[in-house]
């Protein structure tokens, strides 16, 4: 960005489908329609709600929830087991539907969600309203689901007016309104907040958002310390955050595991981890990819979350490599003495292995073993099963891992 330039009345959308996994499985099956819905792994030993309807919202059922809790909770429920790649296929759906009106376009993984930056289509496909409009019809009479929508002038504003109109509707903040439509509004609702943040402010008794605004970056310097300016730009409603344009590639491969009892074993975790470092180097062997990202993600039993990252910039597919950089990602993240309860590893930027051998491969004879003992895993994986075999001094059996989750 240059010296001096500035971004002005931008124009960004932001998509919401409530309830995503619930809404592609009522399209699957239309019996679900108007029943109460939760979806978990339920193979797993202590399953966690992984998405669940409206009925059973409004029930107390919630995500990351113990399923027996849930089932507690709301005992009419119907219960299915997550589908990532039906969910994954109909975002891909979504996101074709979207590329007709701009090449800007960010999605989550398999949520929902997607942020589309129109700012200076409107010759060529009329207002942003009026996108919004033509979308939501569109994919209600293309895919049968009935988005939510928002406009801002930026991703901040966007996200937080589709919350408002949760579960249908739409929201139009338009330009110079940010602040005041922020001010009355929750300070839990502000994306962006860390949660040691939000305890501070209620010391604070700061609860709207306006009650921050009102306070000066200086002011906000000795409770928050560097964090002030970024906090007074959020709660005014400056986000300069740019949308953006997806990668050709945008599939996941991730694997998760639920503990039996919470742990705050190091041990323990790395054999967990090493089992789903197996998976999912056995899943992109398979499919002839390598990943240049590998992600941690770790909840504790307080209901607090942590993800870290670690990367390879010419990409991997071979297991030691994974597992040195899972490793290295589940160093990052091991911040707190709190018991671990479940744990996520994902392996995302994938791109197509390429096949050009190296060209000092021949002189490499630890790469070579390591492959020569990779394809004899594999061998035994295909024929025994994911979980037979892996690298590590400990291994999870498969009577308690969860679901791979391949997603395309």
């Amino acid at each position: 960005m240059g010296k001096g330039f500035v971004v002005r009345d931008r124009s960004i959308l932001h998509f919401n489908v409530a309830d995503f996994a619930v809404a592609v499985e009522r399209i699957e099956d239309s019996s679900l329609r108007e029943k109460p819905l939760i979806i978990a792994p339920m193979q797993a030993s202590r399953a966690l709600v992984y998405d669940m309807s409206e009925e059973a919202y409004g029930d107390g059922v919630r995500k990351g929830m113990s399923i027996r809790q849930a089932q507690r909770l709301c005992k009419s429920a119907v219960l299915l087991p997550p589908r990532p790649q039906l969910y994954q296929k109909a975002m891909g759906a979504f996101v074709k539907e979207l590329q007709g009106y701009s090449p800007l376009i960010e999605s989550g993984q398999a949520d929902g969600h997607f942020f589309v930056d129109v700012t200076g289509t409107h010759r060529l496909y009329g207002p942003a309203p009026d996108v919004g409009w033509r979308v939501r019809r569109d994919v209600r009479r293309q895919l049968g689901i009935n988005p939510i929508w928002a406009l801002g002038t930026n991703r901040l504003i966007s996200k937080v007016a589709s919350r408002l109109v949760k579960p249908v509707g739409e929201y139009i903040v338009n330009p110079g309104e940010e602040a005041s439509f922020l001010a009355p509004l929750p300070i839990e609702i502000l994306p962006g907040l860390e949660a040691k943040e939000l305890e501070k402010m209620r010391e604070f008794r700061l609860t709207t958002i306006g009650s921050l605004a009102r306070l000066s970056p200086g002011q906000l310097m000795v409770p928050f310390g560097r964090r002030c300016e970024i906090l007074h730009a959020l709660s005014l409603g400056i986000d300069d955050t740019r949308i953006n344009k997806p990668s050709m590639e945008t599939d996941v491969v991730a694997a998760d595991y639920n503990f039996a009892t919470d742990t705050s074993d190091r041990e323990e975790v790395d054999a967990v981890l090493a089992a789903l470092v197996g998976r999912l180097g056995l899943a992109l062997r398979s499919q002839k990819k390598v990943t240049r990202r590998v992600g941690v993600w770790l909840r504790y039993s307080d209901g607090g979350q942590v993800v870290r990252q670690a990367s390879d910039k010419s990409g991997t597919s071979s297991e030691f490599i994974l597992q040195s950089l899972a490793q290295l990602a589940l160093t990052r993240c091991w911040q707190r003495r709190t018991r671990i309860r479940y744990c996520r590893l994902v392996c995302d930027r994938l791109q197509r292995e390429s096949p050009q051998l190296g060209l000092f491969a021949a002189g490499d004879a630890r790469a070579s073993e390591q492959k020569q003992v990779e394809t004899a895993m594999d061998r035994i994986r295909l024929r025994f099963g994911s979980d037979s075999i892996g690298v590590g001094r400990k291994y999870v059996s498969s009577v308690s891992m969860g679901t791979l989750l391949v997603t395309n």
